[in-house]
């Protein structure tokens, strides 16, 4: 008998199906014992009246693994409107120790610390797996909008020669006896090969060494890239990048909408322009000294208040950056040199996504590197294809675990991550 998900069982009314799954909780009464299954659709309720089917199950233990074979009976006081009679049940291994909290609870009331520590058996809680649902929508809805839109997915390098992409701290490792580094962004790489497609992606992950101890720092994570050229400025990208969005929380409630109910969320919409502020601008906004060259996270908090009071908007643009805060290869305002053509975008007060136009000229670049005063030689391979031609381009990277956090309303970006890497965390 081929094996039927929880969520299929309502289409099953009067039929013997065979589930399988975890015994997420058992209820013992004197009458009647209950048995919640729990598969990767949801939740599935057994009726035992059978006292030696109760007491197979009295010796289970919550995490087991276990068949049952039952039938398919209304009641719309179960999970779902049924629940399964006159069942059998086998486990399918040996009663499983159980985990150091209840997995049955709504909430899992363990410390994050504990959580994470156990995250093979507390990522099991609806919760908890939820969230990674809306993250894998959201990725899919990336590629989605991304590859309406002409862009071809590329794989780039993840371990490299040059720790001076970006002035963040890199990990170094040994490359058969020489040195290398794990790669903060796929930066060059995307540039390089706008030369050969116009436009690309990545999904991948990303390492910053940068010994940051916060609720929205991670030293790995995962980075949603995006790189296209003949762009006119960095506007064509935050176009793109709107309609980008708008295609992952699309998605997200096509593919992940009982993920988005179990937590009680509802999406975003993105406008069809979002709104957008200069950078100096911003400064006032959120009353902060003219000569502040970033924004701190108080700023940030204080912008995203602005956006949803005068806009009604969760997004907030910020363009022009000072190029002072800026990598060597964004592209200056034409108009305001001392000003980027690069943004950041706020998502409920919190930064985003960066983005900007990157420069294309190769001259453009040994100038910005001698204004800098860094010397040319480590970006040697990189800067070679611009003497080769390439067209004006731009592009954006959007951290997908602080994205899911922001959407989902999480204090820790770590109760969005599977298996978080920061400061203290290498395992499990």
């Amino acid at each position: 008998m081929q094996r039927t998900l929880s969520h299929q069982l309502p289409t099953q009314v009067g039929a013997t199906v065979r589930i399988a799954g975890w015994v997420h909780r058992r209820r013992l009464l004197k009458s009647v014992a209950f048995l919640i299954v729990r598969d990767a659709a949801g939740l599935a309720q057994v009726v035992v009246t059978d006292p030696a089917v109760r007491a197979e199950l009295e010796k289970l233990t919550e995490e087991t693994v276990v068949e049952v074979t039952a039938t398919v009976t209304a009641n719309d006081t179960a999970p779902a409107g049924v629940e399964l009679t006159d069942p059998t049940v086998r486990p399918l291994g040996p009663p499983a120790v159980p985990p150091p909290f209840d997995l049955y609870r709504p909430a899992l009331t363990a410390s994050l610390p504990t959580q994470l520590d156990n995250a093979p058996t507390a990522l099991r809680h609806p919760t908890r797996s939820a969230a990674l649902r809306i993250s894998a929508a959201a990725v899919a809805g990336f590629r989605a909008a991304l590859d309406a839109h002409d862009f071809v997915e590329i794989h780039t390098p993840k371990v490299v020669s040059s720790s001076t992409e970006s002035g963040a701290n890199v990990f170094a490792l040994d490359w058969f006896g020489g040195p290398a580094y794990l790669a903060q962004s796929p930066q060059f790489y995307k540039q390089l090969m706008v030369g050969v497609f116009e436009r690309v992606y990545e999904v991948g992950p990303v390492f910053r060494a940068e010994p940051h101890d916060t609720v929205r720092h991670l030293a790995q994570y995962t980075s949603l890239d995006a790189e296209l050229g003949f762009v006119a400025d960095h506007r064509e990208v935050m176009r793109v990048l709107r309609d980008t969005l708008a295609g992952m929380l699309g998605t997200v409630g096509e593919r992940a909408g009982a993920a988005l109910a179990t937590l009680g969320v509802r999406p975003p919409q993105v406008p069809a322009e979002i709104p957008a502020v200069h950078f100096t601008e911003a400064l006032t906004i959120a009353g902060a000294p003219a000569d502040e060259p970033d924004l701190a996270p108080a700023h940030e908090r204080a912008l995203g208040e602005w956006a949803r009071r005068e806009h009604g908007s969760d997004f907030l643009f910020v363009t022009g950056y000072p190029m002072a805060k800026r990598p060597f290869y964004t592209h200056p305002d034409p108009a305001r040199p001392a000003y980027s053509n690069g943004f950041d975008l706020l998502f409920r007060g919190l930064e985003l996504v960066t983005g900007g136009q990157r420069l294309h000229r190769h001259a453009d670049y040994l100038a910005a590197l001698a204004a800098r005063g860094e010397p040319v030689e480590p970006y040697a391979g990189y800067l070679d294809a611009f003497r080769h031609g390439m067209p004006p381009h731009g592009g954006f990277a959007i951290g997908l675990e602080r994205f899911v956090a922001r959407l989902v309303g999480a204090a820790n970006i770590r109760e969005v991550t599977a298996f978080p890497r920061d400061l203290h965390r290498l395992t499990p």
